[in-house]
Order: C-alpha cells, then sequence, then structure tokens
C-alpha cells in the first residue's frame, strides 16, 4: 500500500530527547536541593560546597570533546545510552557517602559528582546530533529550544520532589530515588531511538519530508552497527576554534550558563540562607521561576523558528530572541532592592524566563555545525558552555565567603547576561552552517527509503 500521509515519529523522538534532558538537570540539581541539608550534617562552609557544586563541571567540561568524537564514531543511540546508565548509577551511590566519615564523604561526594559530569559529557552533544538528523531546518529552532527547556521543567517536577524528600527521610534518599528512575529510561532509550533511516515506525513520506529540508538523516547510518570511522582531525577543531563566529557564541554560551549553574546550584541555598526558608518551602519556591523559565524557553524557539518562517534571515531569527531574552534576564540584579518575598521569586522568574528565551545557542549549533563532526563541534560548544560549571559555583563561594551575603553574587550573575548580549550584537555576526577545509568524510547522498531498509 503506498503511504501518503506522513507519520510524524520525530515527536516521539523530541520527546524522548526532553525526557532524557529533564532526567539529566534533575540529576545534576540534587547536590543542590541537599545541598543546605548536607552543609548542615558534614560541617562544611561555603566555599568547600562551591567546590563540592563545581565537581560536575570539571568532568564535564573535560569529557564534551571525547564524548562528541565517541557520537561521531559510534552513533548517538549506544553512546547516549550508556551514558544515561552510568550517570545514574553514580548517581544512587551519592546516597551512601554519609556511612563514611566526614572528610572522606566529602571526597567520595566530590569524586562522585566529578563521575556523574564525565558520564552525562555527551548528553547534549548528542542532542543537537538528533535534532540535525530528524528535523528540518525550519523547526530546530524549536525542537531545540523543547529539548533545552527541559532544564527548567526538571526543576518544576522534581524540585518540590527532592524538597519533599530532604524534609521527610533525609539528603541521602534523593540521590537514590533520582538514580533509579534514570537506569529505568536507559532501557526505554534503547527501545525507542533509532537513526531516521533505520526507525520501524518512519515511512516514506515523513522521511522524505525531513530529508529535503535540511536533515541530516544520514548522520549515524551503520554506526550503530560497530563500523569503524576515522575520527575527527585536530585540525577540524583548529578551524572551529578560530572561526569568529563560533568564538562568539562559545563565549556567549558560557555567560547563559553563568546564569544557568546559579539556579542549579546556589539558588536553593540563597532561599535558604538569604531568606530564611525551609527546605520543603524552597524546594516548592524554585519550582516557580523554573515553570518560567520552561514558558521562556519554549517561547524563544517557537518565535525564532516564526521569525525564519515569515522570510527574516537565520541571523535574526536566532539573534533576536537571544538578545531580548538575555536583557530580561539581567534583571536578576533587582533582587538585591526588595525585601517582599513574593517580589524576589518574582524577578527570579523574570529572570529566568528572560534566560529561557534566550537559550537559542543550541539551536545555533544545529544551524552551523559541519555534518561531518556534528558531534564534535556541540561537544566543542558545550565545553565553553560548561565552563561555568566550574567557575560559576566557586567565584560564588568565594563571593559568598568574603562578604557574609548573596548581594554581590546576583550582580555576578546579572553582569553574564549582558556580555553574552554584547557577545552576540557584536562577536558572532552573520550565522551560517561552517564549512571545513579538506573534509574526510564524503556525503552519502540520499536514496529511498524503501532502499535502506530493504
Amino acid at each position: 500500500m503506498q503511504e501518503t500521509k506522513p507519520t510524524r515519529v520525530r515527536y516521539l523522538i523530541l520527546l524522548m530527547l526532553f525526557l532524557v534532558t529533564t532526567i539529566n538537570y534533575a540529576d545534576r540539581a540534587t547536590i543542590a536541593i541537599a545541598g543546605s541539608s548536607l552543609q548542615k550534617d558534614l560541617g562544611i562552609d561555603a566555599v568547600t560546597l562551591g567546590y563540592i557544586f563545581s565537581a560536575f563541571g570539571w568532568a564535564y567540561v573535560a569529557g564534551q570533546i571525547p564524548g562528541g568524537w565517541l557520537l561521531d564514531r559510534f552513533g548517538s543511540k549506544k553512546i547516549y545510552a550508556l551514558s544515561i546508565f552510568t550517570w545514574s548509577l553514580f548517581t544512587v551511590l551519592q546516597g551512601y557517602v554519609g556511612e563514611f566519615g566526614v572528610s572522606t564523604a566529602v571526597v567520595a561526594l566530590f569524586m562522585l559528582r566529578f563521575l556523574v559530569g564525565l558520564a552525562e559529557a555527551p548528553s547534549f552533544p548528542g542532542n543537537a546530533r538528533i535534532v540535525a538528523a530528524w528535523f528540518p531546518t525550519a523547526e530546530r529552532g524549536t525542537a531545540s529550544a523543547i529539548f533545552n527547556s527541559a532544564q527548567y521543567f526538571a526543576t518544576v517536577l522534581f524540585a518540590p520532589l527532592m524538597g519533599w524528600i530532604v524534609y521527610r527521610f533525609g539528603w541521602q534518599h534523593v540521590f537514590i530515588v533520582m538514580g533509579v528512575i534514570g537506569i529505568v529510561f536507559s532501557l526505554i532509550w534503547l527501545k525507542v531511538i533509532y537513526s531516521p533511516r533505520q526507525h520501524p515506525m518512519i515511512n516514506e513520506a515523513e522521511f522524505n519530508h525531513i530529508a529535503a529540508n535540511g536533515a541530516m538523516v544520514d548522520m549515524d547510518q551503520d554506526k550503530g552497527k560497530g563500523k569503524k570511522t576515522d575520527g575527527p582531525k585536530w585540525d577540524y577543531i583548529r578551524q572551529l576554534l578560530t572561526n569568529r563566529m563560533m568564538l562568539g557564541v562559545y563565549l556567549g554560551q558560557y555567560c547563559i550558563n553563568g546564569i544557568t549553574y546559579f539556579f542549579l546550584t546556589w539558588f536553593p541555598v540563597y532561599l535558604v540562607q538569604e531568606r530564611g526558608m525551609t527546605i520543603l518551602k524552597a524546594g516548592f519556591i524554585a519550582s516557580l521561576p523554573a515553570i518560567c523559565g520552561f514558558i521562556g524557553g519554549v517561547l524563544g524557539g517557537v518565535i525564532s523558528d516564526y521569525l525564519l518562517r515569515k522570510g527574516h534571515s537565520l541571523t535574526f531569527a536566532r539573534k533576536a530572541p537571544i538578545i531580548a531574552g538575555l536583557l530580561v534576564s539581567s534583571s536578576i540584579v533587582a533582587c538585591n532592592y526588595v525585601d517582599i518575598e513574593w517580589m524576589v521569586v518574582g524577578f527570579m522568574a523574570l529572570a529566568f524566563f528572560g534566560k529561557g528565551v534566550g537559550a537559542l545557542g543550541w539551536a545555533v549549533v544545529s544551524d552551523t555545525s559541519p555534518k561531518q563532526i556534528a558531534g564534535l563541534s556541540g561537544g566543542l560548544f558545550n565545553t565553553f558552555g560548561n565552563l561555568a560549571s566550574i567557575t560559576t559555583p566557586i567565584v560564588i563561594g568565594y563571593i559568598i565567603s568574603a562578604t557574609g551575603s548573596f548581594k554581590w553574587a546576583l550582580v555576578f550573575v546579572g553582569c553574564n547576561a549582558l556580555v553574552a548580549v554584547f557577545s552576540y550584537l557584536v562577536i558572532v555576526g552573520p550565522i551560517k552552517r561552517v564549512v571545513l577545509k579538506e573534509p574526510t568524510a564524503k556525503d552519502a547522498g540520499i536514496s529511498s527509503l524503501s532502499e535502506a531498509k530493504s
């Protein structure tokens, strides 16, 4: 029978990316929700807690380029599944560090957070590769924004749950619960994720639609079967690092992630220590800015793709939401000038909404990455962006230790937003796909789906 109506398998793939990213960020945030109780139980100061917060970032950054290379060589499905299982296992193990003495527990917690970061390294480059393989150019902004907005949904869904678990059972249990959820999901991933050519649910009409409109459908062809391919050359990295547009994107993402990691690490502690809330209340309050961030994150992608469909250039369609959103995000500094609780939460929500609208970096990566090193390009982008996961918790820890309050910490976060605006306005220039010199991989060409599956 001839199939004329396209299937919508790519939306199932996007749902899986959204769910796995929700789990990803929930596992990152476990330490923030447990942080205040953990700090009290282990008797550690703000600087030490800042270094524990940063442990994830050291490994996450170090693993980006190797993780991107593994994705390019072996494909997204198996590498990502292994990543999910491994980071979830290390999350479970964090629940048992309290069995050791204080000094040993601190070292064990740091090392396990480090291993979680290393295991999560392929996740966002994997997201970008899958979106590039499954979505046409005009849908890519929305798709990238949806999976990226899962970071806010993770807080909305899990922060109240994790706050309740810590309040009711103790901080150890939050790691065990979240880790088990991730292990189960890794098995579901293997059953649902395939490349466009290999997915058993896609039909010819959907495949032809996405292939003809910019999706890189052959990105993972045969890699899942263990076929060896040449690894990306270091000269490719040099070309990306000498590209002004990409350097501007990298700087912008570093600053955007500086805002993200304040919310992922110090924000619940800010609510407890600076604003006098209980950890249970802080868990629920933290979800309110996250709801606004989620709305802003989806809205940013929708606006960007709408501008693109209306005939605006790719550069304008991507830059306009980014710049406008980050200007709004700088309003976080206003929290220093209000004492009423609902106003503090309101400004935090506004800042997170703006950050969500402006967080289109992964859409830009999907638009600009060369096909033969899409994973490596995403890994390099995430390397620079997640340097903030190291610096932000540590810098804020020192600021709090030196000043005794969060006021200058919020100024630091607001300045990150303004520097990102400068980067996209002045440095990035026109947004276009990077063309590498002397490519090592030839485009495979697009044959019919029926021929590929026969």
